[in-house]
């Protein structure tokens, strides 16, 4: 019995070469439903946006938009991902190892780049724009926030609240860290808890709260409800408007986001500590180093990465801050910051032009922490 010959296909017949009509006519293809993969989410819920719009009407029954929204938002979605799981299944395999991340992946890149990337050109666009957006003024908007003494004021607290915060938020809590470490587990959870609390609390919350320490009564205008001027009037001083102390004002306001990021930075610092091995600390205290020495030449070298990913993430925070000032003092007493004055251009004096120009200039300064956070996170991934 004769055994049939067997095909064999050369690589050549597998992949040809890019420059052969039928490999560029297949790579055309496969970019093409890379894209449609990627846009057809988007453009699904841009047409039930337009088609349920009913729904943004202030007279619509409450309940019938929680149904819909159910149905379109939850289930809707879930049955497109479905559908185009199972056509991309049906693909050859080749084709669909090709497809497959985009059409999972690009919906949220392009939403994304819709809700981020958009809105970053257009902000930039205004920046060069006058007060309502209509007329082109080049720097004039730059100009003006680096020379009037309003927008000065903001960009210099800016500047010291970058300073101050950060540097007592991460140290405050690597100095909680460090103490809750050398605690047995159920004190330390405690201890934690109580110092991560705060960060439970939205900045709007907070700055409520430090209100009431803050509070100021005249004399004679009855009691202090404030807790600061409580304890300052017991011990015989006289009640004190502390958000109007020039310059102190500023830094009562860093104390609330001080109190609000230790938290944040002592549950990162502590679970690095942790990681350090236990065999460095014993054998540098065995060579005779005290707990000082093995803290500032083993456990900090040891943890200079994540300190530096904390110290950068609060960095970030503290440049975004506007609602501690918008809420305690809405500026006033010397006491704006540049993402605070930001929100006040746009939406209280109608400013888009200078609005926009303060929103460059914080996302300017924002780039250089990105950039220094991405490099250190490489070079700690190529020690891996």
């Amino acid at each position: 019995m004769t055994t049939p010959p067997v095909l064999v296909e050369t690589p050549s017949e597998i992949r040809r070469p890019l420059s052969e009509p039928g490999a560029q006519s297949n790579s055309l293809q496969v970019w093409l439903l890379r894209l449609a993969s990627a846009l057809i989410i988007p453009a699904v819920l841009a047409v039930f946006f337009v088609t349920f719009e009913f729904l943004q009407r202030e007279d619509t029954n409450k309940i019938l938009q929680v149904i819909v929204a159910l149905i379109v938002g939850v289930g809707g979605v879930w049955a497109l991902f479905w559908a185009m799981d199972r056509a991309i299944t049906a693909m050859p395999d080749r084709l669909g190892t090709a497809v497959r991340p985009f059409a999972f992946a690009g919906p949220a890149m392009v939403l994304l780049g819709f809700y981020l990337v958009y809105p970053a050109v257009r902000t930039f666009i205004l920046s060069f724009q006058n007060a309502s957006g209509t007329e082109f003024v080049g720097l004039s908007n730059f100009v003006t926030i680096f020379t009037d003494s309003v927008y000065l004021i903001s960009m210099r607290n800016s500047v010291i609240w970058v300073l101050v915060v950060p540097l007592l938020a991460v140290g405050i809590g690597l100095g909680f860290a460090t103490l809750a470490d050398k605690l047995g587990s159920k004190s330390e959870s405690a201890a934690k808890s109580l110092i991560f609390l705060p960060m439970a609390i939205s900045f709007v919350g907070a700055s409520v709260v430090w209100r009431f320490i803050y509070n100021f009564r005249p004399e004679g205008f009855g009691e202090q409800i404030g807790l600061l001027n409580a304890v300052w009037t017991a011990f015989g001083g006289s009640p004190v408007n502390w958000l109007q102390v020039p310059l102190w004002n500023n830094l009562f306001l860093m104390v609330i986001l001080v109190w609000l990021q230790t938290g944040f930075a002592m549950v990162i610092l502590s679970s690095a500590i942790k990681a350090v091995p236990d065999d460095m600390l014993e054998a540098a205290r065995l060579d005779g180093a005290n707990e000082w020495e093995v803290f500032r030449r083993i456990v900090i070298p040891t943890i200079a990465s994540t300190l530096v990913v904390v110290w950068t993430t609060v960095i970030i925070t503290t440049w975004k801050v506007f609602d501690i000032v918008f809420v305690m003092t809405g500026g006033g007493f010397d006491t704006s910051v540049v993402a605070e004055r930001m929100v006040t251009e746009f939406f209280t004096f109608g400013n888009d032009g200078i609005g926009a120009a303060l929103a460059v200039v914080l996302f300017l300064a924002v780039i250089p922490i990105l950039v220094i956070n991405i490099k250190r996170f490489k070079e700690q991934e190529a020690t891996r």
